[in-house]
């Protein structure tokens, strides 16, 4: 019979360890606990090519992994144990923990890891997470190099510049609040951009899902679940959303009276499966101006080669006023016209248009143009893709 109690076949199943019918003599469950809290060290050495190293720049489930391996290293009994399968050299590495970092006592508190006796035990929970929770923790843990950061690093330092100078704020994330492609959030001390958004689905639970790129901003990204991010964020005590700065009316927040309305600055973003699309979704934007209504204008979308024979969804609008529509378009389109998209679409006949009115431009930027349109101070400037800013332009304006 099982030498295990019911209690011991619960906390052993949530740690991913099955409880087997053994013969006398067989580990404890509290070896059983310390090498199933080794293998997970394994399987992040496996995943990320390094043993998990302290820092207050490391995720948190890195650190804990660190601190676990600590332990084990320290422990006599622990080391003893998990030696034989020691197969990447875990227990003769070792290092100093970084200058500042938390007291391990104090991360393992934070983390339900509690102290048994006068030894640490280093699988003790104090409390034990859902499987969906779990499922979570890993998916953000699960980070990897982002190869192509370059291109994001200077959409970081602009965000913070905005932070810092008030024209962005946060908010706390709240089970209400939505995961969006093109949006910032802070998660673990870190910001974290959604790249991308897979179609949105329907899972077996009856919730809606999508896959996300999410690159965060010391160069890692996750491939992980939308339900999974807004997990993370709603546990993270300081998790936050990073709004967007506001668009309103372009030259008033308001219409005053005698105001003659010309019309509307409309952002859409593309739902086209077309590959070079869906590569750059997050911060490829359709710019234009009409006089009309936008919703009307965009009914049918998917039939038009200027929309990409594809739906699209309003992504920001700036009503105008006293302002020449013709003129005020033109001034957009030159402004990011470093910036604009170089695609050849076929219309329903076959023949091929080229669109002019997409730009690779983040969205914060947009708002930043408007708003320097708004207050007069635009003339000069122009998109610099290079640093996803504007900047005085060197040549005649």
């Amino acid at each position: 019979m099982s030498k295990f109690t019911d209690e011991d076949d619960a906390l052993l199943a949530e740690l991913g360890v099955e409880a087997e019918v053994r013969k006398a003599g067989s580990r404890t469950p509290r070896e059983e606990r310390i090498i199933a809290g080794f293998e997970e060290i394994q399987r992040f050495v496996e995943v990320h090519g390094h043993a998990p190293q302290h820092g207050e720049d490391r995720d948190i489930f890195e650190r804990l992994y660190a601190v676990r391996l600590d332990r084990i290293r320290e422990l006599g009994e622990c080391r003893a144990l998990v030696e034989p399968m020691d197969r990447q050299g875990l227990l003769t590495g070792g290092g100093p923990v970084a200058v500042g970092e938390i007291d391990d006592d104090d991360l393992l508190a934070q983390l339900g890891v509690e102290e048994s006796g006068t030894e640490v035990d280093v699988t003790t929970l104090r409390h034990v997470r859902s499987s969906e929770e779990k499922r979570a923790a890993q998916e953000i843990a699960n980070r990897q190099r982002c190869e192509d950061f370059q291109h994001f690093r200077p959409i970081f330092e602009r965000v913070q510049d905005e932070l810092s100078s008030g024209l962005r704020q946060t908010r706390r994330f709240e089970r209400k609040s939505e995961i969006a492609a093109g949006r910032f959030y802070v998660l673990g001390g870190q910001k974290a951009y959604v790249a991308s958004m897979d179609e949105p689905y329907i899972n077996e639970h009856g919730y809606t899902e999508a896959r996300l790129r999410v690159i965060f901003d010391n160069g890692t990204e996750s491939n992980l679940l939308m339900r999974s991010f807004q997990k993370a964020l709603q546990q993270d005590p300081a998790g936050r959303r990073i709004v967007e700065p506001s668009a309103g009316p372009l030259f008033a927040d308001k219409s005053e009276e005698g105001d003659e309305p010309s019309g509307v600055v409309y952002v859409l973003r593309s739902k086209s499966d077309n590959p070079i699309v869906a590569a750059n979704r997050a911060i490829l934007h359709k710019i234009g101006v009409t006089g009309g209504d936008v919703p009307r204008r965009i009914a049918n979308a998917r039939l038009d080669p200027t929309f990409l024979m594809a739906d699209v969804e309003i992504v920001a609008t700036y009503e105008l006023y006293n302002i020449a529509r013709s003129k005020l378009e033109g001034l957009i389109h030159r402004i990011f016209g470093a910036a604009r998209l170089d695609i050849e679409i076929k219309d329903r006949l076959g023949n091929p248009i080229v669109p002019r009115e997409w730009f690779l431009v983040p969205l914060f930027v947009i708002d930043e143009a408007i708003e320097k349109i708004r207050d007069g101070t635009i003339t000069g400037y122009a998109y610099d893709p290079s640093t996803a800013s504007l900047s005085r332009r060197t040549g005649p304006a």
